[in-house]
């Protein structure tokens, strides 16, 4: 667990009342627009997305799936990922109610702390040139533009270009190629 000056950050649980507070999350059409994945419909839905997303990560020991909480209610308002795959791709999602207030930069910079000291090298998010917001987010926590992509997204089946942050919590750490190499479409922007 950890904490900021307003959050609690941890792991979800299966209680009832983090599995409503994930579907409050998750089922938002607007909250999950950038994400790969549909909204979710119900909470049956949700407790799926729960065991095979979030508790095989904590049960596997692969990345994390944290949940925000503001410190009052502990109830989870959002959330942050980070995989443990070679992109070290690191995510996050808030409810709406909750943009614009820094909450998702306050906690990323929790996790990014916990990451540094526990001998990470680096990270990479991605976002979707479309969602400005996200971008903003990844240039607070100090993270560099490297490359963009092209990739026809799943399941949404949709072409989009992502643009890819990369942090080094170590020196000499090479750019992140793994999009770049996947993907036939890449280039550098010049004017961001």
């Amino acid at each position: 667990m950890l904490t900021t000056e307003r959050l609690i950050i941890r792991n979800f649980n299966s209680s009832k009342k983090d599995l409503k507070a994930l579907y409050d999350i998750m089922s938002d059409v607007e909250v999950n627009k950038y994400l790969p994945w549909f909204s979710l419909k119900n909470l049956q839905e949700t407790e799926v997305f729960y065991k095979e997303k979030i508790l095989k990560k904590y049960e596997e020991n692969n990345g994390l799936y944290l949940a925000i909480c503001l410190k009052d209610h502990n109830i989870p308002i959002g959330y942050v990922t980070v995989s443990e795959d070679p992109s070290h791709d690191f995510g996050y999602g808030l409810l709406r109610e909750y943009w614009v207030q820094g909450i998702v930069t306050e906690a990323a910079e929790a996790v990014l702390e916990f990451l540094r000291d526990s001998n990470w090298n680096f990270i990479t998010a991605t976002h979707d040139i479309n969602n400005i917001a996200s971008g903003r987010v990844m240039e607070k926590l100090k993270m560099k533009y490297k490359y963009s992509y092209k990739e026809q997204w799943q399941p949404k089946d949709i072409l989009v270009t992502f643009r890819m942050y990369q942090l080094n919590f170590k020196p000499d750490i090479p750019v992140y190629k793994g999009y770049w190499d996947l993907y036939n479409e890449h280039f550098i922007e010049e004017d961001l």
